[in-house]
């Protein structure tokens, strides 16, 4: 599981350089998107990745990998608006970002440990397209959930939504490095 770990960490850091380089292109903007833009943004990002996975060309020279750093960016900024709540105008630094970023990747990080343990690293036997798919299906609970003022009856809410989008997403980049 140590080796997991450090294929986690390396897909993490590839993801929050790029979190940090746009944060000092654009500043804290995404802070103003409300919870179903960024699972609508994370949905279009699952549905490119379904679509280069069947599709036998494609018109736009990027690959899955830039998409599933998307999914992972969007999720914890989505993690960060449930925390935070969404804002009229961008208000967080850079070093504060960064600081939230690590906190959620952290949670985040420690739950995908535990259920590893669990499940004995069973999605390193899935494919990347079964991981996309669980992704989507992610995606259409998290917008029922939306549909429902937030409100769930039995099921996990929000935050474990979004924190296994991530998890998916981090386990279908290794895969895809191990190639």
């Amino acid at each position: 599981m140590s080796q997991t770990s450090q294929q986690y960490d390396a897909v993490i850091t590839t993801c929050r350089d790029l979190f940090s380089k746009k944060m000092k292109d654009y500043g804290s903007a995404w802070r103003i998107l409300r919870l179903p833009s960024l699972t609508d943004q994370i949905f279009i990002k699952a549905q490119r990745i379904r679509g280069l996975q069947t599709l036998a060309e494609s018109k736009v020279d990027e690959g899955q990998e830039s998409e599933f750093i998307g999914i992972i960016n969007y999720s914890i900024m989505a993690l960060v608006q449930l925390e935070k709540g969404v804002v009229e105008q961008p208000d967080i630094t850079l070093i504060e970002s960064l600081e939230l970023y690590d906190k959620h990747v952290a949670v985040t990080k420690q739950l995908m440990m535990d259920k590893n343990h669990d499940y004995g690293e069973a999605w390193r036997d899935m494919r990347v397209s079964s991981l996309t798919d669980l992704i989507l299906q992610k995606l259409l609970r998290v917008k029922q959930i939306e549909d429902n003022e937030g409100k769930t009856i039995v099921s996990e809410g929000l935050d474990a939504n979004y924190q296994d989008m991530i998890n998916y997403a981090v386990f279908a980049m290794i895969h895809l490095n191990e190639k």
